[in-house]
């Protein structure tokens, strides 16, 4: 156990809607692919792929704090 008594919080924000690439995985954030094209599979193979999955985030409802001292992550 740790003597910290989590005086500094800050309040972590919710994840975002992910989407991961059928071919290659990555991962990425919707709002960083848009409607575009893979750029991993871009870069390595020189193809325009725009096959991707949603990923299912884990329930953020609970806010989350990570105390800056000790740095553990506390769910309220």
């Amino acid at each position: 156990m740790t003597s910290c008594k989590h005086n500094t919080l800050v309040l972590l924000p919710g994840q975002k809607k992910q989407l991961r690439c059928r071919h290659c995985h990555l991962l990425i954030k919707a709002e960083e692919i848009g409607k575009n094209y893979c750029p991993e599979c871009f870069e390595e193979r020189g193809e325009k792929r725009y096959d991707f999955e949603e990923v299912k985030a884990a329930k953020t409802d609970v806010p989350r704090y990570r105390c800056e001292d000790c740095g553990v992550i506390i769910k309220s």
